[in-house]
């Protein structure tokens, strides 16, 4: 499968709308076969390859400060870790994130998300512990409505902080200020987001559970690729129809 040729990230329409900061995530990255992710998207989004390759990646984080831009922080609603399960696409040429499945604890957020943003948000009992430069996280998937999912892993960051140089791997996994959902009947919709670059450091993970892409008759095998990120400041905007 050719990989799409990459288009300029169209500018946004009007100002970022929310805030956020992610803490201690570590991407975990796994080669996948493209043809078998692209059967799971929607139509008119894209599997996006590099060298023919697709990936699926889990990444697991704590969020804090996550409010409207003109609003406080809220006691549960601003602070909570998340797990996601994502791949990559293009969708008119456009490099972007495709969410597979985004688990918090908090359930107003879930709805708001799946809302506002149509984001596969889902409710989950989880937990998490930094101690010592470790990160123990833990994930059981609680919603109702969707595929049964469960994660565990420790991870830590090793070696030194460094930015992604342009055309490397690690800087087509993590480089992405797009990011794409599909509202109930098909219809697509871009989001902006934006942050400074990336400040990367190498990991090493002990993945003790994850079920999370069996709904996707995907299996992720072997040690995945791994990276760490010890806080990034995020905006977003809302999502914007693709026409």
């Amino acid at each position: 499968m050719t990989a799409p040729v990459s288009s300029p990230l169209p500018p946004a329409r009007g100002p970022w709308v929310l805030r956020m900061q992610w803490h201690d995530l570590c991407f975990m990255h796994w080669p996948v076969n493209a043809e078998a992710i692209a059967r799971t998207l929607p139509a008119g989004v894209e599997v996006d390859t590099r060298g023919g390759q697709a990936y699926l990646g889990v990444v697991p984080f704590r969020m804090s400060g996550v409010a409207p831009r003109t609003l406080p922080d809220v006691p549960r609603l601003s602070a909570f870790p998340e797990l996601n399960l994502r791949t990559y696409v293009t969708v008119d040429g456009v490099p972007g994130v495709w969410f597979y499945s985004l688990d918090i604890p908090e359930p107003l957020p879930v709805v708001l998300a799946r809302t506002f943003f149509y984001l596969p948000y889902n409710l989950a009992r989880m937990w998490m512990q930094h101690e010592h430069g470790i990160t123990r996280y833990a994930s059981l998937r609680t919603q109702a409505d969707a595929p049964a999912g469960r994660f565990a892993a420790a991870y830590r960051s090793t070696g030194a902080e460094f930015q992604a140089a342009p055309g490397t791997l690690e800087d087509w996994l993590t480089n992405r200020l797009a990011l794409y959902s599909a509202d109930q009947q098909g219809r697509v919709y871009r989001g902006h987001i934006h942050h400074t670059p990336w400040p990367l450091r190498r990991a090493e993970a002990q993945i003790t559970e994850n079920t999370l892409a069996d709904r996707l008759g995907v299996v992720l095998e072997g040690q995945p690729h791994l990276l760490h990120a010890k806080r990034l400041d995020v905006r977003a905007r809302w999502v914007e129809r693709v026409r």
